[in-house]
């Protein structure tokens, strides 16, 4: 068993939660430059006005977002 970190693939924004490439510096959504690697669950939005979901995280754009961020 090895001790090494595995870094995820995307970073969240810590404000809008949108999941993104770790080479963006500031979110496509928000504009935020703030992110986090301590993220769970993944809720990809296609039509934010009739998803459910998506009103019950407060997303009103489309797109790939953390469900929890630390």
């Amino acid at each position: 068993m090895s001790s090494e970190v595995v870094r995820k693939p995307l970073k969240a924004c810590t404000k809008c939660k949108l999941l993104v490439h770790h080479e963006v510096d500031k979110c496509p959504n928000c504009g935020s430059d703030t992110f986090t690697d301590e993220w769970s669950g993944v809720a990809i939005i296609v039509d934010p006005e009739k998803s459910e979901v998506a009103k019950m995280l407060g997303i009103s754009k489309p797109g790939r977002y953390a469900i929890r961020i630390k």
